[in-house]
This record gives C-alpha cells, structure tokens and sequence, in this order.
C-alpha cells in the first residue's frame, strides 16, 4: 500500500509539471496544491502505519532477544555458583548469544525492506502479465514481406474497413472504408473532428487492428507483416511533436541513432529548422527541458519533421489540425 501511495503522489507531481502551461493558464494552482497535498498526507498516513508495525517488530525482536539473554545469565549464573560451569565458558557463552540475537534482528530488518520490496514487485508482475491484442506473427516459418531493391515507396490499400473504439461501440469511427493509396502519392485526409483521420494514421501502425476488413501494405496485409518491420516503413509526426528531455542533436539523431552530423544538418535544413536552431545559445548542443518546453509550438514541429526526414521513411504521416473557432 505505501508503494502505491508514492506511485500516485509521483504521478500526479509528474502530470502537473508536464501540464503546467494548462494549470497556470486556468489558475487552478491552488486546486493542484491542494490536491497534490492531499495524496502526499494520505501517503504519509500509510507510512506512518508502516514505521510503527515495523516499529513493533523490532521492539518485539528486542525483547526476545534482551529477555533471553536475561534467562541464559540466570541460568548460567546459577550454574557458576554451582561449580558446574566456570565464569569465562558463561561469558564466552553469552557473547555468541548476543552475536547470534543480533544477527536474527537484522533478519526481521531484511524481512520488512522485502515486505516493502514486494509491493514495488507485485505492480512490476501485473504489468508483465499483461498481453497486448497485437501481436507479430507467431509463427517460425513466417515469411516476413519485404519491398523490391530500391523501391522507395509502397503502396497502402484499405478493404472494407471498420472500426469502433471500445467505449463507442455502438458509433463507428470508420464504415467500411475502401482506400487505395499508390506509390508515391500524397495525400490528404481532411475532415471534423472525430473523422477516424488519427484512426487511420493509428490502424496502420497497428496500434490497431479494425473490427472487420483488412489493410494492406506493398500488396500483404498488415497482420503478415513483424511489428518492428512494419513500423520502420513509416515515420510519425505526431499533431503533439513529442520531444525528449536531452539536446537538439540528440533529439533528431532519435530518427536515425548512426546518423552523421552532416546528414542531421541536412535533414534540419529541409525542414526549414536550422535558422532558428543556430540562433540557440548552444545551438545543436542546446538543451530543450523537458518535453521541449523551451520551444515554441511551431519549432517543436519543425524539430518532429527534421527528425522524420532523417528516419528516410518508405511512408510519412504527418498529423495536423486547423481549429476553427465558433461563430
């Protein structure tokens, strides 16, 4: 339970910092104080339960511990007036019984931080155990498809597709969509939102699969296809650039990792990024923060392209939305 509670408290802390432009911009901080300090109490509160059992145990292990040494001295002592046992076997005695104690107490230590340890484990366990719907053929003898020598392009074709999300089953997102996209072409899906375009964009990157129908790519359908070589055919930007918490360089060097620094100032300059970049104070070696905040919106989209543009995709989605403002 006290992993969890600082699971949740991190969490939050997380997704108040990442969102704070929104939070200020509503003026809720006092709301995001207020709710952060709750999750903090109630996760001292289980904490404060954890340090007084574990409190209880070690006392316990005191006593046992202290009340036999009590019982071995009477024993013993009586044994030494005796004659029956000499005072230096006593002490002797007594010296690995308290060696021996103190190594027990440290046991029930080890014991509770593994206590402490299974939480976290339990947490790592259930999402190991979790299995994902999409998965890459299973099968050894899988022909995995691959594009001619040279080819730079490939060609995409929907079949009657359908699709619904989960928790709109009964509104489709997409009605039996026929598509067929030719090497080399470009094209736009223009539409209001909630059309099925980041649908589309998501089905063929398999991040899902539609209910009915099938999609196509260079003539095999998606399902054929290995996960990881499906997806290096394409190269995303995303409507939200999503940028990493390192430099420029590395930021791009994310589309290609053995890219040469030549060919990532080349990408830049095709997506018209290098201006502004050199006007950074350290230019590529510039540190962005964390998810670009030092960016603008549009340089971010600048970054996302370049990036895409040195991955060489055999296929580029790019996401982007105009707004229009009520009358």
């Amino acid at each position: 339970e006290s992993q969890d509670k600082v699971a949740s408290v991190g969490a939050w802390a997380g997704e108040s910092l990442q969102h704070i432009k929104v939070v200020q911009a509503f003026t809720r901080e006092d709301s995001v104080n207020k709710q952060f300090s709750d999750a903090a109490e109630s996760a001292f509160s289980v904490a404060l339960l954890r340090i007084k059992q574990r409190a209880l145990m070690i006392a316990l292990v005191m006593v046992l511990v202290m009340g036999s040494v009590a019982g071995m001295l009477y024993v013993g002592g009586h044994d030494v007036i005796t004659g029956g046992l000499s005072g230096g076997d006593l002490a002797a005695f007594v010296f690995y019984a308290i060696m021996v104690g103190g190594s027990l107490a440290a046991v029930t230590e080890v014991y509770g931080e593994v206590q402490r340890a299974a939480g976290a484990a339990e947490r790592i366990r259930e999402l190991m155990a979790a299995k994902t719907d999409i998965q890459s053929p299973v099968e050894i003898d899988t022909v995995v498809p691959g594009t001619l020598p040279g080819q730079t392009h490939l060609q995409i074709e929907f079949r009657d597709v359908s699709y619904h999300y989960p928790s709109r089953p009964d509104r489709e997102a997409l009605t039996q969509l026929n598509l067929n996209v030719k090497a080399g072409e470009r094209i736009a899906f223009v539409g209001p939102s909630g059309a099925g375009k980041s649908t589309m964009f998501d089905m063929l990157l398999r991040f899902r699969d539609p209910q009915t129908g099938e999609i196509l790519l260079d003539g095999q359908p998606l399902k054929q296809w290995q996960l990881q070589d499906l997806r290096s055919q394409f190269a995303l930007v995303p409507q939200q650039p999503v940028l990493f918490s390192t430099n420029v360089l590395e930021n791009l060097r994310y589309g290609r990792p053995e890219a040469s620094e030549e060919e990532i100032l080349a990408a830049a300059k095709a997506a018209h990024a290098d201006e502004f970049i050199q006007q950074l104070p350290e230019q590529y070696e510039t540190y962005l923060g964390e998810g670009g905040v030092k960016l603008s919106g549009g340089q971010k989209q600048r970054l996302a392209i370049a990036r895409a543009i040195l991955h060489d995709p055999k296929i580029l989605l790019r996401s982007h939305q105009r707004v229009r403002c009520p009358e």
